[in-house]
């Protein structure tokens, strides 16, 4: 059960910029024993306050050129996972946080992307980790 405090509540991703993303997903599977998908690889982990709740983390190296990471000019985007993403989202703007767009809904939770004080475009997610475990698929573990 998700608390409402507004706030982050663990890491939900780690996307990266790659010069031959396949490539790279093909070695880590290979060398570091990831379990590979077509956008990299999601790690599955319990949740330690509810551990019958399986939680998951996705890895994603994207290609070099993506502008998906902007208007940040870094090589990185971490997802953080949220809980109660509209008021963190309000005090986000009432400290005077820049957030990049609107609170978008899908299947699988929440998002919301933000610019931190060093410009690193930060991805917030309130997700609904059910609809992993429903469609099933690899995961690293």
């Amino acid at each position: 059960m998700q608390g409402s405090k507004p706030k982050v509540t663990g890491i939900g991703g780690i996307f990266f910029r790659s010069a031959n993303p396949k490539k790279t997903m093909d070695w880590y599977g290979k060398n570091l024993g990831l379990a590979i998908d077509p956008h990299g690889s999601v790690f599955e982990f319990r949740n330690a306050d509810n551990p019958q709740e399986i939680n998951y983390l996705r890895w994603s190296p994207f290609d070099e050129n993506t502008d998906y990471f902007e208007p940040s000019k870094k090589d990185f985007m971490i997802n953080y996972r949220v809980q109660n993403i509209e008021a963190l989202v309000k005090k986000l703007k009432d400290n005077g946080v820049t957030i990049v767009d609107e609170i978008t809904t899908y299947d699988y939770g929440k998002f919301v992307h933000l610019l931190d004080n060093d410009g690193n475009k930060v991805e917030l997610w309130e997700p609904i980790d059910n609809f992993f475990t429903e469609i099933g698929g690899v995961t690293t573990k």
